[in-house]
């Protein structure tokens, strides 16, 4: 009696619902996602409490995205040699020390130290919490998985500015910090009830010479992208750039003799994957962008408080979710290469449309356009974090997770440099100080215009993609329009 009530909870552990891994996996990525940008908005209180100077703080947010450029390719690998899932729960548990020493910071030094820690936690959770879904969702299932698990991708960009200048105003920025123990302890009780563990197969020794090479070379590509995002370190930005290119081709001439390298680029000649990392990674380049442009253009163009910025940004946050409960039904009835050229069109031409805001139109208007502009974002990623797997065979899964987290953050953190670059640009041009409402247009523009390349490679997705996924193939082969 004993064995059957074993084997009984046993299956039930081995086969929860979808919702509930995708919800716990997505907690523990809003965690790490709202406290990327949450940051932000406290540097200038925490720079008085540390006797710095404020642009002295901005080394604790780029010693998180050097944790993140070194640790992410390796995901995959640590997550098959320990399993995914005393490796996602160890990533949580990681994560909320780093949180907690980051609030005990007496200064600056510690606080950077603290953030290496808490990267490092959070390089972790962001492939292997994906890698989890992965392995423990059915296919027919996982298109309303990923919608969900990719809310926090979308929702805590835009909350993390708004919900930082909360706590500074009302409580103290130690609570930015604090607010991830309880949400932590959670995930890290659920994981342990609710997820499988799953080892890969061992593949050979870890490619620890890739390892190096790769991490220089991120960490240098992403360093350099927000040095340019700042004034006056354009120099230390191109010289930065330059090196983790050169250490990226390095890495290229490795990965091709090593037989498992920890960035397989052979992933490339697999089509859905191959297209899903490109048209995702131009369409990315909007998403990194515009969480930086439209607070700061409320703000310095239509001379809103923080305050008011945010509560108008937070329009895109609304909007993604508002698309979560279409999402299959879309992709049921048009499928994955027609839904994301239409959406990705409609999508990427609304972002277009903030370059034509101006201070004397009504807020609202721009708050339900901004809300559309979300909606439809929203689709676009999940439908692309989806479809990037469909070709993916299992044993190939962890490195497949790993090498795509590592392109998501890259072109990021990228589209922020292209927004910050098309900018400071503008306004050299115009020989002007201060940035005006025109700077913000070109810069608009110039993201949009990049976007809409996806848009090209969308078309490139076999028209019966995914349709396993979708059940698009299915709906239509009974109604006698099956597609060929």
């Amino acid at each position: 009696m004993s064995d059957q009530i074993f084997q009984a909870a046993h299956v039930k552990r081995a086969a929860p619902n979808f919702r509930v891994v995708a919800l716990i996996v997505a907690s523990a990525m809003f965690m790490e996602q709202l406290d990327a940008t949450v940051l932000a908005t406290a540097l200038p209180t925490m720079a008085r409490d540390f006797g710095v100077s404020a642009p002295a703080m901005s080394i604790s947010l780029t010693s998180y995205l050097l944790s993140l450029a070194i640790f992410i390719p390796a995901s995959g690998a640590i997550a098959d040699r320990f399993g995914s899932r005393t490796v996602f729960r160890s990533a949580i548990a990681v994560f909320v020390v780093g949180s907690l020493l980051c609030a005990q910071a007496p200064n600056l030094f510690f606080l950077v130290i603290a953030r290496l820690l808490q990267g490092l936690g959070g390089a972790m959770m962001l492939p292997v919490g994906r890698l989890v879904l992965m392995r423990s969702v059915a296919r027919k299932d996982m298109v309303n998985a990923m919608s969900w698990l990719l809310i926090p991708a979308l929702v805590g960009p835009i909350l993390g500015p708004p919900v930082g200048g909360m706590f500074v105003t009302y409580l103290d920025w130690r609570w930015i910090f604090y607010i991830n123990v309880p949400i932590g302890i959670i995930g890290f009780i659920l994981v342990s009830m609710f997820i499988e563990e799953v080892k890969g197969p061992r593949t050979g020794r870890f490619d620890l010479s890739g390892f190096i090479l790769s991490g220089i070379s991120l960490g240098s590509l992403l360093f350099g992208f927000e040095m340019s995002s700042r004034e006056g370190e354009g120099y230390l930005a191109i010289f930065l750039i330059s090196i983790g290119l050169l250490f990226g081709i390095a890495y290229l001439r490795h990965a091709r003799k090593h037989p498992s390298p920890i960035m397989d680029f052979s992933l490339m000649k697999v089509p859905t994957f191959r297209t899903s990392v490109i048209a995702g990674s131009l369409t990315r380049i909007s998403q990194g962008a515009h969480p930086f442009l439209i607070p700061l253009m409320l703000q310095l163009g239509f001379g809103l408080s923080a305050a008011a910025a945010g509560q108008i940004a937070i329009a895109t946050a609304v909007g993604s979710m508002a698309m979560k409960p279409l999402q299959v039904r879309i992709l049921r009835t048009l499928g994955f290469r027609t839904a994301l050229i239409i959406f990705g069109l409609i999508g990427t031409l609304g972002y277009g449309m903030c370059a034509i805001f101006r201070p004397d139109w009504p807020l609202p208007v721009i708050f339900v356009i901004l809300f559309f502009c979300g909606f439809f974002m929203s689709f676009q990623f999940s439908a692309y974090n989806t479809i990037a797997y469909d070709e993916i065979e299992r044993d190939q899964m962890s490195t497949a997770t790993s090498f795509y987290s590592t392109f998501q953050q890259l072109m990021l953190s990228l589209g922020i440099c292209v927004a910050a670059l098309a900018l400071h640009g503008s306004m050299q041009f115009r020989g002007a100080a201060k940035a005006q409402m025109i700077d913000f247009s070109v810069a608009f523009i110039v993201v949009t215009a990049i976007a809409l390349l996806a848009v090209i490679w969308n078309a490139r997705f076999s028209r019966t993609a995914g349709s396993e996924l979708s059940g698009h193939r299915l709906k239509s082969s009974k109604d006698g329009l099956g597609e060929h």
